[in-house]
């Protein structure tokens, strides 16, 4: 089970939903993408985009001003 990090610290909607989507694609089953976020609308759209892909939100955390989001592939 590989882990991944994803910077997206500064990027804005829609940028780190699409940047988590592609970086999904290249995961295998089981593994982790830990994406790092500075955008308050990732809240809403990261697990939007989980529900659209069946990928599973392991947690989500706010780290002073950002939200880390641990997901795992399917």
């Amino acid at each position: 089970m590989a882990e991944k990090i994803l910077n997206l610290r500064g990027l804005k909607c829609p940028l780190p939903a699409l940047r988590v989507r592609k970086a999904l694609t290249g995961l295998k089953a089981g593994d982790m993408l830990i994406a790092e976020c500075t955008d308050p609308l990732t809240a809403i759209d990261i697990p939007n985009l989980l529900r659209e892909t069946g990928d599973t939100m392991v947690s989500s955390a706010r780290e002073g001003d950002v939200l880390v989001f641990h997901i795992r592939k399917s």
